[in-house]
């Protein structure tokens, strides 16, 4: 049930805001708590009931982490068991079916179903044990509390990627922290609109574009057609994770906790570093701390540094999905990264800004060829049709994809990605502003609004792509 669909928009959500919001404050949590059980139910009774024993287990965790006489090696055993319960269900096909290639019948391939929202809670888990372990936050002692902390509907299908010491104070339904008055409401609603638009508008339609390149053999068709193909795709990912993003922060706020923002403009980047700043912020910043620093992070020799940089991208790639695109896209983005660590940002600071945000886009869109591919091979296919210019098989031409109406919104989705905004501050500023808006800006939201609900119930939805991760 994804945040676009009719489901939540005229069933769930209405249903959720009304029965949370007449309830006094004591039972908002019990509220919160069950509605999230019920979105993850609708996923599947299985893997709802898991989330709820992995709350559980963390919770017990947790406890018994804060003391001080804990068992040795008990901070090692969760993140043990949490990183297998992401492998087995993860991974397990993957590295089956590898070795199986070299092995004929090593293991068996069970191709299981991904639980929703595995790799982002899985994640939380382990931050929340290891903050306990260091002492940086106290234990939860109230289970349904740090339920609702993993599994709340909000951010568990995609996140962002929370810590529990940003949200401890906020759990406590009569905290200040808590407390939604109308122009908080207002913004949430603007957030939210804005991030149905995103998906709906502009995402789904894109991906008609990407679909119909991605389906296509990369090997018949010409280099204008593939560019076409992955750079919407580049727009399309945008738009359809920061949509996300959007409604998950517009959601928090009318319930009251607030979601940390995953997206800052990465578009308008100059380098490899500043754009990984700025895009899936939570995961980044998830990575410097529970494994970058752990592994010596910039306080090493610069080889070192740059070998600690190398094994963050490739365990970012994986994380993404278990293929073999995945990993080439996580090592591409670490070996860019190196070369600026090793010097080639001091080159890019002193490059005009035109010079070195071109450098950025065509790095980055090489890395999207990567993600967008059905596989590594029909990447490399794709990469090398771009690169010798091809003319693609006979009756393979850029018009039979080049849709007007899909160009214009593509046009239009990079304009909007950070180019506009950067132009006109005041825009940015209303974008992200908490003010309630005016009637003008009330106005844009209803249309938005209105238009976004129509392609979805126009039979248009489509799942968010992150939910595949």
């Amino acid at each position: 049930m994804g945040f676009s669909s009719v489901q939540f928009l005229f069933v769930f959500l209405p249903l959720a805001l009304a029965v949370y919001h007449l309830l006094p404050a004591r039972a908002r949590n019990g509220v919160l708590a069950a509605f999230s059980l019920l979105f993850c139910l609708w996923a599947g009774v299985r893997y709802a009931l898991m989330l709820a024993a992995f709350a559980l287990v963390h919770w017990a965790f947790g406890l018994a982490l804060a003391r001080p006489a804990r068992p040795r090696g008990l901070l090692a055993l969760a993140v043990v068991l949490d990183l297998a319960l992401l492998a087995f269900f993860k991974y397990e096909g993957f590295f089956a079916a590898n070795l199986n290639a070299l092995l004929p019948g090593a293991l068996p391939v069970l191709e299981l179903a991904l639980p929703l929202g595995l790799s982002f809670y899985t994640f939380q888990g382990i931050s929340y044990c290891v903050d306990v372990a260091r002492g940086e936050v106290a234990p939860e002692r109230n289970p349904l509390r740090l339920y609702l902390y993993l599994a709340f509907f909000a951010h568990v299908s995609s996140g962002p990627i929370l810590r529990y010491g940003d949200q401890a104070a906020a759990l406590d339904p009569a905290s200040a922290q808590r407390r939604v008055d109308a122009d908080r409401f207002a913004y949430g609603i603007k957030r939210f609109v804005l991030g149905l638009a995103k998906k709906t508008l502009i995402a789904d339609q894109l991906a008609l574009l990407h679909g119909a390149v991605a389906g296509t053999d990369a090997a018949g068709l010409p280099a204008p057609a593939l560019l076409l193909g992955y750079a919407a795709y580049a727009v399309q990912l945008y738009y359809d994770f920061s949509g996300y993003s959007d409604m998950a922060v517009g959601l928090g706020e009318m319930f009251g906790l607030t979601m940390p923002e995953n997206f800052d403009y990465p578009f308008l980047s100059r380098s490899v570093g500043e754009f990984w700043r700025r895009w899936h912020i939570t995961l980044g910043a998830w990575f410097r701390r529970y494994l970058y620093f752990p592994l010596g992070g910039s306080r090493c020799s610069l080889p070192r540094t740059c070998l600690n940089l190398l094994v963050v991208f490739l365990a970012t790639g994986l994380w993404h999905g278990a293929a073999w695109q995945y990993l080439a896209f996580g090592l591409w983005h670490g070996v860019w990264i190196c070369a600026e660590r090793l010097g080639l940002s001091k080159l890019l600071d002193r490059l005009p800004r035109a010079v070195s945000h071109l450098y950025l886009v065509l790095v980055m869109q090489v890395g999207f060829v990567f993600f967008g591919a059905p596989g590594l091979a029909q990447a490399l296919v794709a990469l090398r049709g771009i690169l010798a210019w091809q003319a693609g098989a006979p009756g393979m031409t850029l018009a039979s994809f080049a849709d007007p109406k899909l160009l214009l919104l593509l046009a239009a989705g990079i304009a909007l990605s950070g180019p506009v905004q950067a132009l006109a501050p005041k825009l940015w500023g209303w974008l992200r502003g908490r003010a309630a808006p005016g009637a003008a800006g009330a106005a844009v939201l209803l249309l938005l609004l209105l238009a976004g609900i129509m392609r979805s119930t126009a039979g248009n939805y489509t799942a968010f792509i992150y939910f595949q991760f």
